[in-house]
């Protein structure tokens, strides 16, 4: 069944793209109890395996539903374009408890007897102790199966957000809102996410919306967040199925000689664009080693680069594209 989203003159002026740390937290716990999920994460799963047993989750865990809500504090649309976990973390501990009530109800009246259960009563009973023990529970398993990873996250993500940047000064709204998944229509002022368990309209009341590429929600496409906060959908980022794949190939040997084998890894490895860190962890050198190879990469033209939120993209330029796709015509 449908959920429709409807636009008004000043939400078409208010859409976003957001990056969120926390947002990619809360959906690697619930792909850990999402089979249909783990097709593409397996090697990370395999990674984290030993060390997701010491992580009790099963509090989070009862507050996500397979069908309906999630409390809108575990995983609140991203402040910011590029917020850190720090940030995001704090804003989750600073819920009150009647919000934290609210949301806790509505998602145990989700599955039948979660509220009766003793684990179920004791968030019910004291709403601000389970806002502490919930953000406790969130925060440890950002730095056990997210965390050692988020360079490469983030980096997949940022790649995704260029790509649809670039997608909206093409296409306009209307054309980059039809290519984010298959589930997403489009209609004279309404979105349409299909795939729900029950139909649903909604005004956007001039908020806006916030577009959230996710590695950890595929193959979902997920939409929701009642006010205060701004409504948002999350759909897969582009690149996930290689997300977990072996580091970056070695640029040919012709390309190497031409360019000296370090520079050549470097823009061969950006056919996305992407950070010096990311970049870095991509290849397995020092961050220093790779900035020195991207000035000199950038002042021949071969690459360009753009500040996204802290950090600064390269991507390749017509020329450098051409040179390492050796396509004389460009």
């Amino acid at each position: 069944m449908p959920l429709h989203l409807r636009f008004g003159q000043e939400d078409l002026l208010r859409c976003r793209f957001a990056i969120s740390p926390l947002w990619e937290t809360q959906e690697a716990i619930r792909t850990l109890r999402r089979p249909d999920r783990h097709g593409y994460h397996l090697p990370w799963l395999r990674r984290i395996r030993d060390a997701a047993r010491g992580l009790d989750l099963a509090p989070v865990w009862l507050l996500m539903p397979q069908r309906g809500h999630t409390p809108d504090f575990l995983g609140p649309p991203p402040i910011g374009p590029a917020a850190t976990f720090d940030e995001e973390i704090a804003a989750l501990r600073a819920t009150g408890p009647d919000e934290a009530l609210r949301g806790i109800t509505q998602s145990l009246a989700c599955t039948p007897g979660a509220a009766d259960t003793p684990l179920g009563r004791s968030l019910l009973a004291e709403p601000g102790r389970a806002v502490r023990e919930l953000a406790d529970l969130v925060e440890q398993a950002w730095h056990v199966l997210v965390e050692p990873e988020w360079p490469r996250l983030r980096a997949l993500l940022e790649a995704d957000v260029a790509h649809h940047s670039r997608r909206l000064a093409e296409v306009g709204l209307e054309g980059l809102l039809r290519e984010l998944h298959p589930r997403v229509g489009w209609e004279p002022g309404t979105l349409t996410l299909t795939a729900r368990a029950s139909e649903h309209s909604r005004d956007l009341d001039g908020r806006g919306l916030v577009l959230l590429p996710s590695v950890f929600c595929w193959p979902d496409v997920v939409s929701g967040f009642e006010p205060p906060w701004q409504p948002t959908v999350a759909y897969p980022a582009r690149g996930v199925g290689a997300l977990w794949s072996a580091p970056a190939a070695r640029a040919p040997d012709a390309l190497a000689n031409l360019l000296g084998r370090g520079r050549a890894d470097v823009l061969c490895a950006l056919a996305e664009p992407a950070s010096t860190s990311a970049l870095a962890h991509r290849l397995g050198r020092a961050p220093s080693s790779v900035s020195a190879h991207l000035a000199a990469l950038r002042a021949a033209g071969l690459l360009s680069s753009r500040r996204h939120g802290h950090q600064v993209l390269y991507a390749q330029t017509p020329l450098g594209s051409a040179l390492v796709t050796g396509d004389q015509g460009a």
